[in-house]
């Protein structure tokens, strides 16, 4: 279950070429000390973010499932194959 504790990546004001870089590392790092749940925040604003991050979670094989957080859509939770 998320929290306020839960690891979280702030990609606000992130260049698009450097998501795919910086999503792959933080994925990387929560999976290596075991944790399960991430967050990682894109904004909402023009969903350009959004579909990058949506798109470099569909193709990294340690990411099970993921979806926007309903509570705020600048929020993407991510689940971890452990």
């Amino acid at each position: 279950m998320l929290t306020s504790k839960s690891p979280r990546l702030d990609l606000h004001g992130e260049e698009v070429a450097l998501v795919f870089s910086l999503v792959n590392e933080f994925i990387n790092d929560n999976y290596k000390m075991g944790i399960k749940e991430i967050a990682i925040i894109h904004g909402k604003s023009t969903n350009i973010l959004t579909r990058e991050v949506h798109k470099v979670l569909k193709m990294n094989k340690k990411v099970v499932k993921f979806h926007l957080n309903m509570w705020n859509l600048g929020e993407t939770i991510v689940y971890l194959d452990l």
